[in-house]
Parts: structure tokens; sequence; C-alpha cells
């Protein structure tokens, strides 16, 4: 089946083998590298899923095997067969390192974990535990200790209802952290929307922007980021925070959450950001009802398509409480556990989350289970 000529084509990399079954289905022409094997220990697709989307819907959709691919492309149009090959290129494509400053580097040969600190008294999981620039730095420095590759540091609680703080008091939370924490090994990342915060902690020594907006809340945070040359995560939100809730609505949310991702890279580049500094992230739990991050988990191979890497942040979600009956953040452990390691599976490069000893534990016996 296939859409209209003038209809959008997309990619998603399914039927995923990992180690010696990966490499020999690769060898016999079984199956193809996601991101040229780096992911874990080296992930391969054998089924690629083919959809058109025309005037905002998903259209007509087809999944075959790799090998069957250059037979149904050779049906295409000249315009479907060209984006086939561009977004197979940013499938298997491999990811560069990511540049953390002063020589440093994160390399993709096993997913990385990302430790949450938030320096905030609302929080919605650990709000008021460490808003104190102390107990921050103390928490940072555990969640080292533990195995976190990156320390994420945040002043402004973007948690459902969350309501806007003021750039001095978002300063005034983040920069003491940021300044006592500079001299470690493990790269930074300020988790902020606003373009003032940025520079001042990228000038503290944190080394990648994390924003919830893509770049899109501040005005200024686009070229400030093309100027610093560092890495940015850009993150898929629909609303501001404050009434992200409220009854969340989507054509197609996986759909929709890609063509913003895209469009937003697309941004970036035009803006003089180099390609290997962006990295993207659904958002889940950020404008989305529980079948919406549903939708999102059981699909996130979808996001290799965008041709860089994908971050994912489920850890003590709300909608993990709704699956489990869980109305404590603190003790969703387990289905954050389980949610990153589906996560894993379709070869997500970053985790951010607040447990960091149990996830990098998770991750050591995940890798070697399929050796």
């Amino acid at each position: 089946m296939h859409g209209p000529v003038d209809s959008k084509l997309y990619l998603q990399p399914l039927g995923f083998l990992r180690g010696c079954r990966a490499s020999g289905a690769v060898k016999d022409g079984h199956a193809w590298w996601l991101a040229g094997g780096q992911q874990g220990i080296g992930l391969a697709f054998t089924l690629v899923r083919i959809l058109f989307r025309h005037e905002g819907m998903a259209v007509d959709e087809v999944t075959l095997p790799v090998g069957h691919i250059g037979d149904y492309q050779a049906d295409l149009s000249s315009f479907h067969q060209g984006e086939m090959d561009r977004l197979l290129g940013q499938i298997q494509g491999v990811r560069p390192p990511l540049p953390c400053g002063e020589g440093r580097t994160i390399a993709w040969d096993k997913p990385v974990i990302q430790g949450i600190v938030n320096v905030t008294p609302d929080s919605f999981s650990d709000g008021g535990r460490y808003d104190q620039a102390e107990k921050a730095v103390d928490h940072a420095l555990a969640l080292m200790a533990a195995g976190a590759d990156i320390i994420d540091i945040g002043g402004e609680s973007t948690r459902p209802g969350a309501e806007k703080v003021s750039i001095e008091e978002e300063l005034s939370r983040v920069i003491p952290v940021i300044d006592m924490l500079a001299a470690r090994s493990v790269p930074i990342s300020i988790d902020s929307r606003n373009a003032r915060v940025m520079k001042a902690a990228l000038g503290a020594g944190a080394a990648i922007v994390n924003d919830v907006s893509a770049l899109g809340h501040d005005g200024d945070a686009l070229k400030l980021v093309a100027q610093q040359n560092c890495p940015v995560i850009l993150m898929h939100a629909q609303k501001t925070p404050d009434v992200m809730q409220d009854n969340p609505q989507y054509d197609d949310v996986l759909l929709d959450v890609y063509d913003y991702l895209e469009q937003r890279l697309e941004v970036c580049l035009a803006a003089g950001i180099d390609r290997a500094n962006l990295l993207v992230d659904p958002g889940i739990g950020f404008g989305k009802a529980l079948e919406h991050n549903l939708a999102l988990l059981s699909n996130l191979s979808f996001f290799h398509g965008l041709g860089v890497p994908v971050l994912l942040g489920v850890s003590r979600k709300s909608f993990l409480g709704a699956l489990s009956h869980e109305p404590e953040a603190s003790q969703r452990l387990a289905g954050s556990l389980a949610s990153g390691v589906a996560g894993w599976e379709q070869g997500v490069q970053i985790l951010r989350v607040h447990d960091v000893r149990e996830t990098r534990q998770a991750r050591d016996v995940w890798q070697r289970l399929t050796l």
C-alpha cells in the first residue's frame, strides 16, 4: 500500500535483535544495524514499518522485512524513494560522541544514565528535599558515585500545574550548585527553558542544555545555544506546565510529536546548531493523557528516524502510578525500571532518572543478557 504522492512518509525500525543474534542476522542480510550498532551491545532491526500521513492523518501503512524494502521502494514515487533513502540513512547512521566541554565526550556504547537533581521546593517527586545548595550538591555527588553519566540540575519545577518562577529565583537555586560541581568529571546539564539561566549555567560549568520547550519558550535561547556550541536536548510538550494536563488532544500523538521534534530540529539546524549537538525527548507526561504516554512508549523506536540520540524520561511519573495503582511517586521504582528497559529494547540512548544506583544495576544486567 502506498500513500498519496503528496503524503508524508515515516519509517520505524522494529523486530530488534541484540548481541550475537544481531551480528549473525546483519551478516546474513536479514537485519540492519540501528545507529551503527552503537547502542548497548548492538541493536539491529529486522522489520521496517512504513507509514504515510496525509492532511494530518495516517492513511496507509505496511510492515516489511528489511530484505523486502528494496522491492517495495522501487514501486514508490521518486519523492518517496528519496525520503526512504534519507530516513533509512538517519536510522542506521552512527551517532557522533556527544561533546561535553573540556575535551570530554559521551559515547553511545552503553545506555547513558542522567541523574536528576531538583533544586526546587515543589517538584513532583522530591520537591523540597534538595532545595538548599549544600543538600543538592551532596545529592549530586551521591548520584555520581552511584553511576550517573550526566547530572541534570533544574531550578524550576515543570510538573503538571507548576507555576512559573522568576529568572532571579531560578538563578539563585541552580548557579551555586553548578559552581560547586563544575570541577567534577561528570558533565552537568541545565534543565531550564530560560536563556539567561542557560547562559549563566554554561558559564558556571554546565555543558548541556535540557529544555522542555525545545528552545521555543525564550526568544533568545536558540541564538544562545548556537553561539555556545553546546549540546541541547529538545523536548516535546503541549502547552505550558501550568495547563498542559488540561485535556490534551492530538490528531495522532506519535506523528504529532514526531513532526514537532522534526520541525524544532530544522529550526536549530537553520540557526547554526551542529547536528551532533542535538538530541530529542518525546516528553512523556508533558501534555499527554495516559493513552498518549502508552502510545509513545510502545513506539519509541519511531524517533530514530530523526537521526539524533533519543532521551527518555519516565522516572516516577504519574502514568506509572495510574498503571500500578501507586499514588506515591517515591514508590514507583519498579515501574520506572520496567519502562526504562522497554526504552533500551527500542534503542533509547539516554534515560533520565531519580534512582541512579538501581538503574545502573538494571542496565549492567540488561547489557550482559545477550552477549
